[in-house]
């Protein structure tokens, strides 16, 4: 099976002295491309943390992050800026949109960024917004969009590379549960259809029980016994 991310006793620590918060304190993992895990865990607990340092938003204190089985550390900034444009999409809790501009000049932003042109902008901005039935709010502004729309449209914005990775920061957080569901369904549909690995970082217990693997933190390290096999 294809290793596409491994962290090897990372650690991150925030602040100094006195004052020093030890976000994470050696966790392990590894992810196999088209696997869905669910870090689960209490607010503190260090499982945003995790993301972001398996992301590539943030670098460990310590320890090793291998990616496709390169070592992070040593990677140039263009590789970085690559890995986090192409191979990984991002969902939040925070929707991040621009919301007087339109829904498809949201889900083309990344592109914009990497200096895609006009035409092939719009042809993959449109596709992703069809996988996720939102072709017909193209035009209108992401101010003028409900909690659902909004989080589909971070979806599609996450799609429209081609991402191999999916990381979602309590992708359903702000969403009643019967949006939720339907986001969570749409995020597991991309999984089974397109192969795509998901990373879920969650406190819903049920939306975790949904992906292949379960990851329990506490106190910035992995709760072997938490793990339900």
């Amino acid at each position: 099976m294809n290793q596409i991310l491994e962290a090897r006793d990372i650690v991150k620590s925030y602040g100094q002295g006195s004052s020093k918060f030890d976000a994470l304190s050696g966790v392990s993992l590894s992810v196999t491309a088209g696997e869905t895990v669910a870090i689960i865990g209490k607010s503190g607990s260090g499982k945003s943390t995790l993301m972001h340092l398996l992301a590539l938003l943030d670098e460990p204190g310590g320890g090793e992050l291998l990616v496709n089985g390169a070592d992070a550390s040593k990677l140039k900034k263009s590789q970085l800026n690559h890995l986090r444009n192409e191979d990984f999409g991002f969902v939040f809790q925070q929707f991040f949109l621009i919301p007087n501009a339109t829904v498809l000049d949201n889900v083309v932003l990344p592109l914009t960024i990497a200096g895609v042109g006009a035409k092939e902008r719009r042809a993959r901005g449109l596709a992703a917004l069809e996988q996720l039935e939102l072709t017909d709010k193209a035009k209108s502004k992401a101010i003028n969009l409900s909690g659902g729309q909004k989080q589909r449209v971070v979806i599609a914005r996450a799609l429209v590379n081609n991402p191999k990775v999916i990381f979602a920061d309590e992708p359903t957080g702000n969403l009643d549960s019967v949006t939720g569901a339907i986001v969570e369904d749409m995020l597991f549909k991309l999984n089974r259809e397109k192969g795509i690995t998901l990373i879920i970082v969650t406190h819903d217990a049920d939306l975790a029980a949904r992906c292949d693997r379960q990851i329990f933190m506490r106190d910035g390290r992995e709760d072997k016994a938490g793990i339900v096999k």
